[in-house]
């Protein structure tokens, strides 16, 4: 069985063919610039996502920073407080040194903070018991005894020499 085709038929064929191995080819093309950007925003995606975790990791540290800096500030402000409270005990030592003219002076301690400083132990030993020391609790170590550590020490009486210039 043969079949006859027309040459304008043919032709006409021909141009359809030739059309749609062009729409192929851009077809072609177009995939390959859609694959090309998808790769490119991947990569783009990945890196934006390592500068987040990155982001994340210096948020992190500078809250970590920070906090411990709050815990240093905190820190010093205490010890600030402290030395101004020990440079108006030091302030009250010498006053009461220069009124007595002793030689020594006698400090309480209190769990192995400063508590007071009088002019003579039984002063000291009388303001720990107003404060609700026990009368009977007062010991004595003999010369050269080591000494508990002191904030295990509810009360300590210690006599200090005094040099007034």
């Amino acid at each position: 069985m043969l079949r006859l085709i027309r040459t304008a038929t043919l032709a006409a064929l021909r141009s359809d063919l030739d059309a749609a191995r062009r729409d192929r080819d851009d077809a072609r093309t177009d995939a390959a610039t859609a694959n090309d950007s998808a790769i490119r925003a991947e990569d783009v995606a990945e890196t934006q996502l390592r500068q987040l975790a990155q982001a994340h990791a210096d948020r992190l540290r500078a809250e970590r920073e920070a906090a411990r800096a709050e815990g240093e500030l905190t820190a010093l402000r205490a010890q600030s407080l402290l030395d101004t409270e020990d440079r108006a005990a030091l302030r009250a030592l010498l006053r009461t040194a220069r009124k007595a003219r002793a030689d020594r002076v006698y400090v309480l301690f209190r769990l192995g903070e400063l508590h007071s400083i009088h002019a003579s132990h039984d002063a000291a030993e009388a303001a720990a018991e107003a404060q609700g020391a026990p009368r009977d609790g007062w010991t004595t170590l003999p010369p050269g005894a080591a000494l508990p550590p002191a904030h295990q020490v509810p009360w300590r009486v210690q006599s200090l020499p005094l040099h007034v210039d």
